[in-house]
């Protein structure tokens, strides 16, 4: 298995911008689909992000032409760069890690068995 850990939440006004980091360590990180799921109070946990090893990435409807997923296999490291943020964007971000999700269901919390603790993220209006 692998490890994860998050940083680089925050608070920020609507419109501005943050860059979330995904630190993993354990088993080979290139090997591993991973994502971004959120949870805002009251609220499931939906994924926001996802991305396959070959580097094909899906992100949900909300997110779309505003976030951008990316890893580094190198540094072992998942990132989520956030612009334009909304205040409905607000939520405890999670990353995630499995190293047999599938293409299509790289947003569903079910395809992972790997999870950091979570990074916040408040976006005031």
């Amino acid at each position: 298995q692998v490890q994860l850990v998050e940083s680089g939440g925050g608070s920020v006004q609507a419109g501005g911008s943050l860059r979330l980091s995904c630190a993993a360590s354990g088993d080979p990180f290139s090997g591993y689909c991973m994502a971004w799921f959120r949870q805002a109070p009251g609220k499931e946990r939906e994924g926001v992000a996802g991305i396959k090893t070959d580097g094909r990435t899906q992100y949900a409807d909300s997110v779309k032409g505003r976030f951008t997923i990316s890893k580094d296999n190198a540094k072992k490291t998942l990132y989520l760069e956030m612009n334009s943020l909304k205040p409905e964007d607000t939520a405890m971000y999670y990353c995630a890690a499995d190293p047999w999700a599938s293409f299509s269901r790289l947003l569903e919390r079910d395809e992972y068995n790997s999870w950091g603790q979570g990074t916040q993220v408040t976006v005031s209006s």
